[in-house]
Order: C-alpha cells, then structure tokens, then sequence
C-alpha cells in the first residue's frame, strides 16, 4: 500500500519553481538542495517536488523538463488568488472564468512552464450533474 503520492516536476531552474509555490500558494519545504525541492503546504499536507532534469538520479534519456502538465490546486477563493497572482506578474495564460462542469478558474505558468490551474468548485450546470458520482 502506498504510504504517500506526489508529483515530482522536472524544472531547470527548481530554486525559481520552489520559490513560486512558497510565496504565491504558501507550501513550505521539507527537504532541499539545490537540485531537488520537496514541498508540502503545512495546512492541508498536499505535496510536491521539483526535480532538476540534468540530475544523474533521472535515467539516461528522461532528464526532459516538465511539460504537458496542468497541477490543479483548489481554494476557497480563486478570485482573491487571480488578483493576487496578477498583481505579483505571474504569467496569466487563461483568465478568470466559470465552466459549466463547476469550477471557477484562472491558469497561470509557474517559472519552469508548468500549468498550474487555480480553481474554486462552483455549482455546475444541469447537464453536468449527473456526471458527479453519488
């Protein structure tokens, strides 16, 4: 049985991404160096890592920075975050809005090209309800 889960994104420069996730969602550090940070946000205990890509730990062949990647993190108030992220200069790479399958969200890029969407649940639409199970 697994006894943790996390992701672990490839960045190449992991004091930048470390620092983005510190200072903009508040995670804290639980192990560092300067070639991989393990966070975890000392509320809610979600976790991740940043790994650089050249380290001689990823196998020949998949030392690739991430890309293709969306990290979902889930607020009280995606609103204040969005202003929040905007004012700070976060790179924007889709605005605020509402989808009909219930969530409130703006996307930003973190400095490793990460997508990181910023969400709120909201109440989805009628023809959504049926796909939320129980």
């Amino acid at each position: 049985m697994p006894t943790g889960c996390y992701p672990v994104l490839c960045t190449t420069d992991v004091a930048a991404s470390a620092a983005f996730y510190r200072e903009h969602f508040g995670f804290a550090a639980t192990f560092e160096a300067d070639w991989y940070v393990s966070l975890r946000h000392p509320e809610s205990g979600h976790e991740l890592a940043l790994l650089d890509p050249a380290h001689e730990s990823v196998p020949a062949g998949y030392g690739i920075p991430a890309a293709g990647v969306l990290v979902n993190l889930e607020l009280d108030d995606v609103d204040e975050v969005a202003a929040r992220l905007t004012a700070a200069g976060v790179p924007v790479v889709q605005a605020l809005r509402d989808e009909p399958f219930g969530q409130r969200h703006v996307i930003v890029r973190d400095p490793g090209g990460v997508l990181v969407d910023v969400i709120t649940e909201i109440e989805p639409a009628p023809e959504f309800l049926a796909a939320f199970g129980g």
